[in-house]
């Protein structure tokens, strides 16, 4: 598995604006090696570093490796306004930035979590575009939040300022409580590696506060599932506390070409916590379903 700073040197980073008014369309992103597009999507309040791993596997497999910081996350525009931070919104800056990468060749998208849901979205609007989908951790209706969570989000998000000025440290402090391991027969404290929690932590002060405003605006997609018809694989963590596990594999069975596979000891983020596991997964359905 590439180390961090193998992963800095292959990534070429690259922005683009994606309508008249920049500063509002700027769009951080990496674009790295030739052959068929798979653009990443990470989820909320993290950023395209999400794909550190698995970046560099798909640019080394002959994949044109694409991934961005969504609208309010990483480098990426940061409008001022709470009303552009909008599941609407954010979607239409990511289907700006796909335009704008002038793709010849359908693409593979994957996305986890919050980026799941656009992924999906994006599918079920213009599914002659998409080859196959790769969904981790997908949100796809509120459902798969805990009732808690669920009246969190029915409320308006008015007041951001608490959340502008938390410090990194606490930031950090959680990140590190919410990956310590309880069992599992596995060495090492934490289930994500250093460089990842610091990573994370980084994201989570740097993303706009407006950003916890798009969980409110999201649909509920479970209704237009069955038209997303492109060869899907969906990977989720077991243990996920964030959204409900088995969403997951009644996500599989609704979706009428797609294979799952639950990863044990594993929480919302797989793709980091398991990446080696995660990267064969996805290269194994990428050889079964996609010539590259």
């Amino acid at each position: 598995m590439s180390s961090p700073a193998q992963i800095k040197d292959l990534n070429r980073r690259e922005s683009s604006d994606i309508s008249a008014d920049s500063a509002l369309s700027a769009v951080n992103y990496i674009r790295e090696g030739k052959g068929t597009p798979a653009l990443m999507i990470h989820g909320l309040a993290a950023s395209l570093h999400d794909w550190d791993f698995l970046a560099p596997e798909l640019a080394a497999a002959g994949y044109q490796a694409c991934a961005l910081d969504l609208l309010g996350h990483g480098e990426s525009a940061k409008p001022s306004r709470l009303e552009a931070y909008t599941a609407q919104g954010v979607y239409d800056h990511l289907a700006g930035w796909i335009d704008s990468l002038n793709l010849s060749e359908s693409l593979i998208l994957i996305g986890h979590s919050l980026g799941g849901y656009l992924a999906l979205l994006y599918a079920l609007r213009f599914p002659e575009r998409v080859r196959a989908l790769i969904l981790v951790n997908p949100f796809y209706s509120v459902r798969q939040l805990s009732p808690i969570l669920q009246l969190v989000f029915k409320r308006p998000l008015l007041n951001t300022s608490i959340i502008e000025r938390t410090p990194y440290w606490l930031f950090r402090i959680v990140i590190d409580v919410t990956s310590l391991r309880f069992g599992g027969g596995e060495d090492g404290m934490h289930t994500l590696p250093e460089s990842v929690r610091i990573q994370t932590a980084l994201d989570y002060k740097r993303a706009a506060a407006g950003i916890y405003n798009i969980p409110r605006t999201l649909r509920d997609l479970t209704p237009d599932l069955p038209r997303v018809t492109m060869p899907a694989l969906v990977l989720w963590g077991e243990r996920d506390q964030s959204l409900a596990p088995g969403s997951f594999s009644e996500l599989v069975r609704t979706l009428p070409n797609a294979r799952g596979k639950a990863i044990p000891v594993c929480g919302h983020v797989p793709h980091q916590c398991h990446a080696q596991l995660f990267n064969r997964l996805v290269m194994e359905f990428l050889t079964d379903n996609v010539i590259c």
